[in-house]
């Protein structure tokens, strides 16, 4: 009787993290080892306030939603070891640029790999993926660039109504 208790359980948080993966635009995989539980805190703190949902999961529990999610295999040796799962629902970017400040900050600690549409990322594309910049500030440089030209023909016909008045 326990057996059958424990097992559906175990298939119910399998269900749960799939969903949670195809439900989010990134999981980023990082190991927190030899974090405090203060330095911890502050990083869930700011994943919270982005809007990214940061947990602790046992790594058979994922292989068996990843299997089940239709990822490819090469996730399996990102799960060794401890293993924190941070999964972005809004924003691609926000959980990798956040883990990653983090985890330099605290020099504890690093980042394993993830998933970004249903792809398994390495680490060396998730921290290409922290380095970007920030939605807002893309879209800034893109306002910016669309007004430079206008702006430039409205000081050019500014200065020949100004010679024409002279």
């Amino acid at each position: 009787m326990a057996n059958q208790q424990i097992i559906a359980a175990k298939e119910a948080l399998v269900a749960e993290i799939v969903e949670k993966i195809q439900k989010s635009q990134s999981v980023i995989i990082c190991d927190y080892r030899g974090l405090t539980v203060e330095e911890d805190t502050k990083m869930r703190s700011e994943l919270r306030n982005a809007g990214v949902e940061y947990v602790v999961l046992k790594n058979s529990m994922v292989e068996r939603a990843a299997k089940a999610a239709g990822i490819d295999d090469s996730i399996l040796s990102m799960l060794k070891g401890p293993s924190a799962f941070a999964f972005g629902y809004t924003d691609a970017v926000a959980p990798a640029k956040i883990l990653k400040e983090n985890l330099k900050k605290f020099k504890k600690g690093e980042l394993k790999g993830g998933i970004m549409d249903g792809k398994v990322i390495d680490t060396a594309t998730v921290e290409a993926i922290a380095d970007l910049p920030s939605r807002e500030q893309m879209l800034a440089r893109m306002l910016g660039s669309m007004k430079s030209p206008v702006q430039k023909l409205a000081i050019a016909l500014s200065e020949v109504a100004k010679q024409k008045e002279a």
